[in-house]
């Protein structure tokens, strides 16, 4: 078999509401050794076929918008180089575990609604700074959290997690993540709501840990980290519970 040096193979998910069969359209592309699988997308986009449809933004590996399912694995194509498969083919689909709407791009509204669902926002207790005066926070406070905080909701972790492909209900990996980021920052007063959500049936010990989620993690979360950690919280909150009913002193 005669190898062209000078391009690649993009074999290309497409998917037209409707459809009732999956299908690829394959592309050839330019092979440039510090080009990534986004900039083949761009190529074939501006070049070969408008009519491709994907989500991008950054292209710095911040947006997380443009995670994909590349030769079976969940990555963000601004950050695979089409050096790491030269000169075979690269097959993209759209993220697994969550239904297509066009082509690569997937319906985020479950995983919004399950990010909302534990409340990634500071909620205020009783002990609040005075007026026009910030917060203080110590070094160690912030390194408690700091790493949940990283996540960039790129889904990945959802992609890779074999319980989220069997439990759609299940809370997920990035979710239960920056609900510990919440819940580990001192100026936050909210633990006890999320708890509500992290305890159910379709929360943490939903989680198998197979660990998976943190693999493919681009900003090194450690999600089944942050998962270990709520599970140990929420066991200790139920025993707590036992002991101590709500409306007792």
């Amino acid at each position: 078999m005669t190898v062209d040096t000078d391009r690649i193979p993009l074999k290309i998910s497409r998917y037209t509401e409707g459809q009732t069969t999956d299908g690829y359209d394959e592309y050839m592309v330019p092979y440039n050794e510090d080009w990534v699988v986004l900039d083949a997308l761009n190529y074939i986009k501006d070049y070969v076929d408008g009519s491709l449809a994907y989500r991008w933004s950054c292209r710095m590996g911040v947006c997380g918008s443009c995670g994909m399912m590349i030769n079976g694995k969940p990555k963000l194509t601004c950050s695979a180089f089409l050096s790491e498969y030269y000169p075979d083919p690269i097959v993209v689909e759209p993220l697994a575990n969550f239904r297509v709407e066009r082509d690569l791009i997937v319906d985020m509204d479950d995983f919004i609604h399950k990010l909302d669902s534990v409340k990634p926002w500071l909620i205020e207790g009783d002990s609040v700074p005075p007026a026009n005066r910030e917060y203080k926070q110590t070094p160690a406070q912030l390194a408690k959290y700091k790493q949940y905080s990283m996540c960039i909701n790129c889904t990945l972790c959802y992609s890779a997690c074999p319980v989220a492909s069997n439990e759609p209900e299940f809370v997920g990996p990035a979710a239960i993540a920056l609900a510990q980021r919440y819940n580990l920052d001192s100026r936050d007063s909210g633990k006890e709501q999320r708890l509500d959500v992290l305890m159910a049936n379709e929360g943490v010990w939903d989680c198998t840990f197979v660990g998976e989620c943190s693999n493919v993690c681009p900003k090194g979360v450690d999600p089944a980290a942050a998962i270990q950690q709520a599970k140990l919280e929420s066991a200790l909150a139920y025993a707590k519970s036992l002991i101590m009913p709500k409306g007792n002193k």
